[in-house]
């Protein structure tokens, strides 16, 4: 599962009671995606006010707390207006707290307000987080570090602790589509996690090969290769009582997303269209996301599936719902279907 923690914008400083009352949610979320056996639980990292989640390893310590068994990530570490030794401290320190159950999702982020806020220069995109995911990936190998950066400080024969409970923490790359990424992911030997999160599922199928071609040349066996998939996801018990409960706030929170960046409004209609069986958005019955899911296994022979729930403001005991029929009735199916192919 994945999340961002979305809620309703809260401007006055010293009274943000929404933010404390998500917070809430979202550890019952976590306990529940626990309790049912789910494998991982991703939470995103943003810096606005429609989001409650600036720091993902603060959370995700208080969740090793009270989780046994469930995998932590972040959903994505902006990595590149971070800093990689303390991204690698604060997971290393998640992972001694759970037990070494922490993993790290890199990535560049959904938006951009990070790097005015922490002062970051944005024509350095690329670069900043290359070496800064390099820096990372070096320091999860070796505790002493000698290294010489260019957007990022020298640092001369200097170790870095804590060191993981794990022998390492696992490491993932995030991904929109870019072939460059699934490229530069396969040659470092990173799992990949793509978002698909509009149009067609099976207009990625490229880049997924791309990665898996890329991987193979690179001397990674196939039994190695993961690649995740993350989605926009919703369940009830019925196809159009999914449909009614998410569509009002997904509206409202794509919507406010698109005036930003010039998307033609959501209606009702394409949305209907984006959740249609071969489309993206996996909002319907535990059947029809279960159908889904499978399809798009067919696709992408994928290892892990994000199901990115709690969008936008839909009420808490919806969610828990969604949660609790996502890991009843979806992931049992799911993973008896995949089994079976895998033995034939």
């Amino acid at each position: 599962m994945c999340t961002f923690a979305d809620m309703q914008p809260e401007y006055v400083s010293g009274e943000a009671m929404i933010t404390n009352k998500r917070y809430k949610e979202l550890m019952e979320e976590i306990r529940l995606a626990d309790e049912l056996g789910l494998d991982v639980f991703a939470i995103g990292e943003h810096h606005r006010p429609d989001y409650a989640v600036s720091s993902p390893s603060t959370v995700l310590a208080a969740a090793a707390m009270i989780t046994k068994n469930i995998r932590l990530s972040s959903g994505v570490t902006v990595l590149s207006s971070d800093d990689p030794i303390r991204v690698f401290q604060q997971f290393a320190t998640i992972d001694q707290l759970s037990d070494g159950r922490a993993e790290i999702m890199a990535g560049r982020g959904s938006f951009i307000e990070s790097f005015p806020l922490f002062g970051y220069d944005l024509s350095k995109y690329d670069e900043l987080f290359e070496e800064k995911l390099e820096l990372l990936m070096k320091i999860n190998e070796e505790v002493i570090i000698n290294w010489k950066g260019t957007v990022t400080p020298t640092i001369p024969n200097r170790g870095v602790y804590p060191r993981p409970f794990q022998k390492k923490i696992p490491i993932w790359r995030a991904a929109g589509g870019s072939p460059s990424s699934a490229v530069a992911a396969a040659k470092a030997g990173l799992p990949l996690m793509l978002a698909i999160i509009g149009g067609l599922p099976e207009q990625f199928t490229p880049f997924i090969n791309l990665y898996r071609q890329t991987a193979l040349k690179s001397g990674i066996a196939e039994k190695d290769l993961q690649v995740g998939i993350n989605s926009h996801c919703f369940i009830a018990e019925t196809s159009k009582k999914a449909a009614d409960d998410f569509y009002p706030s997904y509206e409202v929170m794509m919507n406010r997303i698109g005036r930003e960046r010039g998307w033609p409004p959501l209606t009702r209609e394409r949305f209907e269209a984006s959740r249609s069986p071969r489309a993206a958005l996996m909002v319907g019955s535990p059947q029809e996301v279960t159908d889904k899911l499978l399809y798009e296994y067919e696709l992408f022979g994928y290892t892990r599936f994000l199901a990115q729930m709690s969008m936008g403001t839909v009420e808490h005991s919806k969610v828990m719902k969604s949660i609790e029929l996502f890991g009843t009735k979806v992931v049992p199916e799911v993973k008896k279907a995949i089994g079976e192919k895998s033995r034939q």
